[in-house]
């Protein structure tokens, strides 16, 4: 399957993890591009010009999330994390904070200070990263609201509360595959279809869902996608909340 939004190779090393965005062990970044096309999709099938709100239920270290709202400033208007695991949400909470213009700029002159202590280029080049994603964003509207709380994926109590206020419409997780991260909570035995049903309970009606796993297909336990696809090694599935009933 091809790219039918994001058709052209951009240059995203301004998004590489470790660089602007804070990184740890055992917190995988995404492909930017696939992450671009998937929210595209998502949003031809919601169907509407007003921003998302986006949500990703299994977070991990925020990155998807970060990269979406500085890459689709003008489509969102403010963007949810929830993940189960405490040390996910304090790293994701450091990378939605970078969604500010003034929080890039202060993250270009730390990485300005470092080069200069320990002489390394790279420090350099992720400040000029830093300084262009700030006027970029600022450029395509400024300081985008973010919000991060702990939530079980398949807790409906919990996912419940932690969008209240918030009302999401867009959903878009990759979730854990076993490789490098895992499922975490009592019910990590359940999988996929019983997690985006317990996600889709906290939503309206037509709200996307975007999932991707690695390997052939999306396990969506026999209910149709409204579109899937496979690039490389990820398979996606969308489908509306209302097909979670």
């Amino acid at each position: 399957m091809s790219y039918r939004h994001v058709t052209d190779r951009a240059d995203y090393a301004d998004f590489a993890g470790g660089a602007v965005l804070r990184s740890a062990p055992g917190f995988p970044a995404f492909p930017v591009r696939l992450g671009s096309e998937i929210f595209q999709r998502a949003m031809a099938l919601r169907g509407s010009d007003r921003p998302a709100v986006l949500w990703d239920p299994c977070c991990g270290s925020g990155y998807l999330l970060t990269v979406l709202g500085l890459l689709h400033r003008r489509s969102i208007g403010a963007v949810l994390a929830t993940d189960a695991a405490e040390p996910a949400l304090d790293l994701a909470r450091r990378n939605l904070a970078l969604l500010d213009p003034r929080a890039l700029r202060e993250r270009a002159a730390e990485l300005d200070a470092r080069a200069e202590e320990f002489g390394k280029p790279s420090y350099r080049e992720a400040a000029e990263s830093a300084r262009r994603l700030g006027r970029t964003l600022a450029e395509d509207g400024g300081p985008l609201p973010a919000t991060a709380r702990r939530a079980n994926a398949f807790d409906r109590a919990e996912l419940t509360a932690a969008v209240a206020g918030i009302a999401p419409d867009v959903v878009l997780t990759d979730v854990p595959y076993g490789e490098q991260t895992d499922w975490l909570g009592a019910d990590d035995d359940a999988g996929v279809p019983e997690m985006l049903t317990a996600v889709a309970s906290a939503l309206p009606d037509r709200a996307v869902l975007a999932v991707t796993v690695r390997g052939r297909r999306v396990p969506l336990g026999g209910i149709r996608a409204r579109e899937s696809f496979k690039i490389g090694t990820r398979a996606v599935a969308l489908l509306t909340a209302d097909q979670l009933r």
